[in-house]
């Protein structure tokens, strides 16, 4: 988006914000990505869930440490092994005035694991959603899941009645050419209402005047308007067109920590960086290789691992903002990661494996990336290209935009990659999620297991690693296994970690803001002065 473009649309933004009285609180708030879809259900991303826990919420909430919180469940209990139940909320509305009860609970949990769902994971396949009155929901495990309730602050509960009412039953799929109703329109029960949304344009959020909750911020608005182009977003910030932005380019932050009127605000971030290959087809697609799949050979994915220096791309890519990884997942989400070490990359004995593979002279092979996700995500695939290019792999980039990428690269898009880059933070806050949604083999035993295995890696022992895990209430036995499940990855050469990148948010001086480790900016904690 050029600047004209913005100052634009920041000007028609401030227009609407004219009409509210004259002490309503306004934040304007720019990303490097867009919002194309309100479907709760249809991206499985985690700025797209964030801009949505503003309308909508879950049965629980994670406070600003990321601990779990009772939300439209007030309380839990476990009456019996194999059962939860949950009291609901009494008093909650949509915004639309409907009574939340135990209905909307039990159709959001038939609505999430339809097709079309990306997310299906935040039920198990075993669970089954019982209404009991109108205010209790029990769900039903066929064996003890002690994390069941660990990631369902992202499964937004939406209502049986307006869904109804205006054909919406059914989720949108993220490879959708024609969006739905849901796609362009939301209710819920959060702190904030949609009052306009132009996909990839601007979505203006208002506070909701009959949020059951309390706030801790005054915002009363929040203009979002997706600025893709780094030094447009640096700039609308220092001008104070902008009060926030996400993220400050890492070659920025100097310049913005300097500047009179905003700062960055940095941390850790417990996303992992990683790269996957496709190990089920036949032939690859975007590949010279016919006939064959070259990454089906272990020796060829354990080349692809050794080309690729993680600590050049920390201090020339990521400005030393990361944190090289040996793990599918951060070390603050699993005890034992200390245990790994990332071996040193070794270009010499890429080139052997690959010529033991029967590729002396190396491979082409497209690889998709994202050009507005992640920090720095282009500059990582260029370097990646460059360091593959190194051992003889031309490596063709296909680097778009969030929507295009995963529209192509997910479940809905059919898994259309042969090598790709993504990101991840457990939703659950746990191994089991990784090691399931990411790592399990697609479908086995249970539709939605490997969901997010965009590249079909596939180990049966894995699997049963991890079904053992989930049921597992002993701590350091359970910590045995997640340490095995994750050995049997590394020796397949299953994926390659890269890092966890850092957090750099943009932010005006006017502003108190809470920081999250799973990089969700939340609306509802911002508090604006003069």
């Amino acid at each position: 988006m050029k600047f004209r473009s913005v100052i634009l649309a920041l000007a028609a933004a401030g227009a609407i914000t004219a009409a509210l009285p004259a002490s309503a609180v306004t934040v304007r708030y720019a990303n490097q990505g867009d919002l194309k879809a309100l479907d709760p259900y249809t991206l499985n991303e985690t700025t797209t869930i964030a801009h949505l826990g503003h309308v909508y919420e879950g049965l629980t909430k994670r406070d600003k440490d990321l601990s779990i919180k009772p939300a439209l469940a007030e309380r839990w209990e476990i009456p019996e092994p194999n059962r939860w139940r949950f009291y609901l909320r009494k008093g909650v509305k949509f915004s639309d005035g409907t009574p939340f009860t135990a209905d909307d609970v039990v159709f959001s949990a038939e609505r999430v694991r339809a097709p079309g769902s990306n997310f299906a994971t935040r039920l198990p396949p075993d669970a089954k959603v019982v209404k009991v009155d109108d205010h209790t929901v029990d769900i039903i495990t066929d064996k003890p899941n002690p994390i069941l309730n660990y990631q369902f602050d992202g499964w937004y509960i939406m209502s049986k009645a307006w869904s109804e009412k205006n054909n919406a039953v059914a989720p949108t799929p993220a490879a959708a050419t024609t969006p739905s109703f849901a796609s362009l329109n939301a209710m819920g029960t959060g702190p904030f209402t949609i009052e306009s949304h132009q996909p990839g344009v601007r979505t203006v959020f208002k506070k909701n005047p009959n949020y059951w909750g309390k706030m801790e911020g005054n915002v009363d608005e929040v203009i979002f308007t997706p600025i893709a182009n780094d030094s447009t977003r640096v700039s609308a910030l220092l001008s104070g067109e902008v009060d926030i932005i996400e993220p400050v380019p890492l070659q920025d932050i100097n310049r913005v920590n300097g500047s009179p009127n905003a700062q960055v605000l940095t941390g850790p971030e417990t996303r992992t960086i990683f790269l996957g290959m496709d190990q089920v087809r036949d032939e690859l697609v975007n590949s010279n290789v016919k006939g064959k799949n070259p990454f089906k050979d272990p020796r060829v994915r354990e080349a692809f691992y050794k080309a690729i220096d993680v600590d050049v791309i920390k201090s020339r890519v990521m400005r030393n903002l990361s944190t090289p990884s040996a793990l599918m997942i951060a070390p603050e989400y699993f005890r034992l990661a200390k245990d790994f070490t990332r071996p040193k990359a070794d270009p010499d004995r890429a080139k052997k494996l690959l010529a033991e593979a029967g590729y002396p002279d190396g491979f082409e092979v497209g690889m998709n990336c994202p050009s507005d996700r992640y920090v720095n995500d282009g500059d990582i695939c260029r370097a990646v290209i460059g360091m593959l290019a190194r051992v003889g792999v031309k490596v063709n980039p296909i680097i778009e935009p969030k929507a295009q990428y995963f529209a192509k690269i997910l479940k809905s898009g059919g898994f259309n990659t042969s090598f790709y880059l993504l990101g991840w933070t457990p939703a659950t806050g746990d191994s089991h999620n990784v090691l399931y949604e990411i790592m399990g083999c697609r479908g086995r035993n249970g539709a939605s297991r490997g969901d997010t295995n965009s590249g079909g890696y596939c180990n049966p022992k894995l699997d049963e690693l991890t079904d053992q895990i989930l049921v597992e209430t002993d701590q350091a036995k359970r910590d045995g296994m997640i340490k095995q499940a994750y050995e049997i990855g590394i020796a397949d050469y299953g994926y390659i970690p890269l890092h966890q990148q850092s957090l750099a948010w943009g932010v005006s001086k006017k502003l108190k803001v809470a920081q999250r480790g799973d990089n969700q900016v939340r609306f509802e904690w911002v508090v604006k002065g003069e």
